[in-house]
């Protein structure tokens, strides 16, 4: 018999809603002695089965929940959610392409993060539960998709919660390249899968990269216009319909890569510039400088990491929309984003609006953006919109 997790009266209601934590104040009894990482029973204060889930007394969440129904989570069921979830996915239009095929609790498959570039998986284990099954469950992944290899990024802080160390390499298979080269619709990337960022780029922005450059490709002045790239990261934005690019981020490896990347595409290179720079310094210099742009896209990393950093990172947020605002010539467009989890979609369309309005601008939203599709949020699990953005018409 598994273990059980007796959950308090006047906290069932989100788990029979599955959501996939249990915390540990809802948690009223332990019966039982599970390991960590062992599969136990959440009943209800009467004994009634509620869900089943991986346990992790270490964490403040214990328990994630793999399942509501009372059936045996073994490797028949981890093969028959891998394949429902890499089923559930669009073929990609082009081979060699990249894409996300596990998007963790939003595939219900909390922990656990799978992305394709071209002929090699990448695989992150979030959670201890996930981190123990990880062989097993790159086997499931090497026999439904043959890959060449799969690799392990799992340098994540959140991994430290879990009681867990970083670990990187290659879990199945051959070694990948040092740069993975994958075509992403109209442009080919290189990936760096061991020291890029996440399992080595932003694939959730990759579909409004592609808006952006679909959008500018129908203004009869593409030609001339002049697009800042602020938090470039490799320059994916920056690829786009329009005469000149000024790339900005702090990390000079990743601006290197973004020349590959444009020279590789074809982007005639005196139309470029790469600068590493801090971006709230350089755009503050900007403004001083009066320097205007027909777009400016802000893509900041994650400001607030929890709820008690929201007011940090507000603050963070208006200042430097509020200096893009500033340097957007008339009728040119600003593409802002927040991926902290803690700041609101509701919340961060009222800091755009403030620093709007101390910048004595005018502005419309043109569109109201997420995460690329290949990245689905469950119903059950709003906590997996992320990444709220707008495109904003400036006057």
């Amino acid at each position: 018999m598994s273990a059980r997790i007796v959950i308090k009266a006047d906290r069932e209601k989100p788990i029979i809603n599955q959501h996939p934590w249990v915390f540990s104040g809802a948690i009223d009894e332990l019966k039982g002695r599970p390991a960590p990482g062992d599969i136990v029973d959440v009943v209800s204060s009467k004994g009634k089965f509620l869900a089943r889930g991986y346990w992790n007394p270490k964490s403040q969440i214990q328990v994630r929940l793999l399942t509501w129904h009372d059936e045996v989570i073994d490797g028949e069921w981890w093969a028959k959610m891998i394949a429902r979830s890499v089923a559930s996915r669009r073929p990609l239009a082009v081979s060699g392409g990249a894409q996300r095929l596990i998007n963790a609790e939003n595939d219900y498959l909390p922990g656990l993060i799978v992305d394709r570039y071209g002929d090699w998986l990448v695989l992150q284990a979030l959670t201890l539960g996930i981190d123990q099954r990880k062989q097993e469950i790159a086997t499931i992944l090497a026999d439904l998709l043959q890959p060449k290899g799969i690799f392990e990024r799992s340098d994540v802080d959140v991994r430290f919660k879990e009681g867990l160390q970083e670990v990187t390499g290659v879990l199945w298979g051959e070694e990948p390249p040092e740069l993975i080269s994958v075509a992403v619709e109209k442009r080919i990337e290189f990936i760096d899968v061991r020291k890029g960022h996440k399992t080595g780029t932003y694939l959730d922005q990759r579909d409004n990269q592609l808006m952006l450059s679909d959008f500018l490709s129908t203004d009869p002045k593409w030609e001339s216009l002049r697009l800042l790239n602020l938090f470039s990261y490799t320059g994916g934005f920056g690829l786009s319909h329009v005469g000149t690019v000024t790339n900005v981020d702090a990390s000079f490896e990743v601006l290197e890569l973004a020349e590959k990347i444009y020279a590789l595409n074809g982007f005639p290179e005196p139309n470029v510039e790469f600068i590493q720079a801090d971006v709230f310094e350089y755009l503050r210099d900007t403004v001083d400088r009066k320097i205007q742009y027909d777009v400016v896209v802000l893509d900041p990393p994650k400001f607030a990491h929890n709820a008690q950093q929201v007011d940090k990172a507000a603050r963070g947020y208006k200042d430097i929309n509020l200096n893009a605002f500033k340097v957007i010539a008339p009728g040119g467009y600003l593409l802002t984003f927040s991926c902290s989890g803690a700041i609101t979609r509701d919340l961060f369309q009222k800091i755009v609006f403030g620093a709007l309005a101390d910048s004595g601008r005018q502005g419309q939203v043109v569109r109201y953006l997420s995460q690329a599709e290949d990245h689905p949020v469950a119903l059950t699990f709003p906590e997996g919109e992320y990444l709220k953005g707008l495109l904003v018409r400036v006057f």
